[in-house]
């Protein structure tokens, strides 16, 4: 995906790097527009917030899935109107609720989060067209609801209708659910999006008007492991294309929004790293790199899930943990003899562990190692400050072939 060259030539001045390449994200931006030309979709900012990140994807039409008011805020700097911006996060403070308020879509996540916006409407004298996170009574694949921390329960929601529709500072506008990331089944998520279209109605039923929103949420999976097969976006923007017609033919005033999740950025960036120390110990090959666990943390944490279950798919715990080894792994060298070795980290700590007893070509100190699938949810979830370490530096690929920091 990235060119050999150019990442040894990079690697002469950055112990350890992130390079995000423009090209495969704009490639994601446009199928997704292709294969599912219904919907209007939401950047997940923190996925991947970095500055030219957000430009590129900001600039195709895309608007801000914000899950703090820091992300509302980026989202701002980087042109998208209160508008294009959903802040969504359970358990908003006071603070962020009075820095969002008019400056974003606010997405409630409680019944009880619902009044304090209105009370801050109040005390503000303005009004706010707002969103409800609703813990629907179906899973993706089970149809009866389960308890979680986000949202409101579905029949939580009707039985409050009456209440919602009294207050008179706040206007319930549009609904969000998600329940699931990396879903790489169609099928699946067909299901999963017709489900939320019934919803939407009989919520636009018990309101008496349409809904401005229906955000689908996100679970659009990329293949992570070996074992992955990719996701037909194609077929899901086919298969439930029927029912959103007859859906829009009944309310067209609704728009309907997805989150991209981790599908834009997740496979258009590697990190790489250099061989610090190579070592025998009573017959056991280590190879140390730089900047691991502190700099991409998500081989460290697939060891980590390892060390404590047996099972040969744990299941997922997204963003940190989608399978034991969501990655590919690149040696940049020419050696032609290979070796098994266990590759570990440089920090003082034994968790620092990338990746046990892996055959690879034979490594030296100063060779630079690369790792795929790092474009979502790698630096933001990484430890930087551990030990004072210098952190990776975090690069972008143009299309032209320039270099962003």
């Amino acid at each position: 995906m990235f060119d050999r060259t150019l990442l040894l030539k990079l690697a002469q001045t950055h112990e350890s790097f992130y390079l995000y390449d423009q090209r495969v994200m704009l490639s994601h931006l446009f199928q997704l527009r292709s294969a599912i030309p219904w919907a209007h979709f939401l950047y997940s900012v923190k996925a991947n917030p970095h500055h030219a990140v957000l430009d590129t994807v900001f600039s195709q039409g895309f608007g801000g899935d914000a899950a703090s008011l820091g992300e509302v805020e980026l989202c701002r700097m980087h042109g998208l109107k209160p508008e294009e911006i959903f802040f969504s996060a359970p358990g908003k403070p006071a603070s962020a609720l009075s820095g969002a308020l008019g400056r974003c879509t606010l997405v409630a996540d409680s019944l009880g989060e619902m009044e304090r916006i209105e009370a801050l409407a109040e005390e503000r004298e303005t009004t706010a067209d707002i969103g409800l996170r609703v813990n629907p009574d179906f899973t993706f694949t089970a149809d009866e609801g389960a308890p979680g921390k986000f949202g409101v329960d579905e029949e939580q929601l009707f039985d409050a209708m009456d209440r919602l529709k009294a207050m008179k500072r706040v206007r319930l506008v549009g609904i969000h659910v998600h329940l699931k990331s990396q879903e790489l089944d169609e099928a699946v998520l067909e299901r999963y999006y017709r489900k939320l279209l019934e919803l939407a109605e009989r919520v636009a039923e018990a309101l008496g008007r349409p809904l401005r929103f229906l955000n689908l949420g996100s679970g659009l999976g990329i293949p992570f492991g070996a074992q992955d097969a990719s996701l037909d976006v194609s077929a899901l923007g086919v298969g439930v294309s029927a029912q959103v017609e007859a859906f829009r033919r009944r309310f067209p005033e609704t728009r309907l929004y997805i989150e991209t999740g981790r599908f834009v950025t997740g496979r258009a960036g590697i990190y790489a790293t250099h061989v610090t120390d190579v070592k025998t110990s009573r017959g056991k090959r280590y190879a140390l790199l730089a900047n691991t666990l502190n700099g991409f943390a998500r081989p460290s944490l697939a060891q980590l899930v390892a060390q404590y279950t047996h099972a040969p798919q744990p299941p997922m715990w997204e963003p940190l943990f989608t399978c034991r080894r969501p990655y590919r792994i690149y040696v940049l060298n020419d050696a032609q003899e290979t070796e098994t070795v266990t590759l570990a980290g440089n920090l003082c700590t034994a968790a620092d562990l990338v990746e046990p007893m892996i055959t690879l070509p034979k490594l030296s100190v100063g060779d630079v190692v690369v790792f795929t699938n790092a474009g979502c949810y790698a630096a933001v979830i990484s430890p930087f400050q551990f030990a004072s370490l210098e952190p990776p530096a975090q690069l972008f690929l143009t299309e032209e072939g320039q270099i962003l920091e």
